[in-house]
């Protein structure tokens, strides 16, 4: 059997250092991103009847859940719900076919159920603190917290009918907004 030779080459040189590379030019690159925003909106039932009354008397009822749904992730996510309404009328709307808005009242109640962080703060806890609905009214607020929320409320409405007012049916608009 035969060995394999093994053979060695002594290089001879000078010896030098090495020396370091050249830096590469460098860039740099702006890297964004952003975080989209929805809407700040406001659901309120679309209609509802009261039932029935005789003029002189009072008639109430709940209106049905009112929602502000916040997701327009803000580091103030703060916001007023207010609430208004038009005068009930029947027929051609003379003094006594209406109800002015000043015989409406208006409370809030507390909330349901809400979402996010902050306080959220009814316009009117109470049966005791309702108001008149003859100017507009804060209903709900939100006044500190950040990030989306949302929050459900479910106002009762108290109509004080005039005992001047003549037999049909009474429309109203009641509108809730938020900002």
């Amino acid at each position: 059997m035969r060995k394999p030779l093994l053979a060695l080459t002594v290089l001879a040189g000078v010896v030098t250092a090495a020396t370091p590379a050249a830096a590469a030019p460098t860039d740099d690159t702006i890297v964004t991103f952003s975080v989209g925003t929805a809407n700040l909106e406001i659901f309120a039932p679309t209609s509802v009847n009261l039932g029935s009354t005789f003029a002189g008397s009072i008639i109430q009822g709940q209106l049905g859940s009112v929602q502000v749904v916040d997701q327009r992730a803000a580091l103030n996510a703060t916001w007023v719900a207010t609430v208004s309404s038009t005068e009930f009328t029947t027929g051609s709307g003379s003094p006594e076919e209406t109800v002015p808005p000043g015989l409406i009242e208006y409370w809030s109640g507390p909330p349901l159920s809400s979402t996010g962080t902050g306080t959220f703060v009814p316009g009117q806890p109470t049966q005791a603190e309702a108001v008149t609905l003859s100017v507009p009214r804060t209903a709900f607020s939100k006044t500190s917290g950040s990030g989306n929320n949302s929050v459900t409320w479910n106002p009762t409405l108290r109509v004080n009918v005039p005992g001047t007012v003549v037999a049909g049916t009474y429309t109203a608009t009641v509108t809730h907004s938020v900002a």
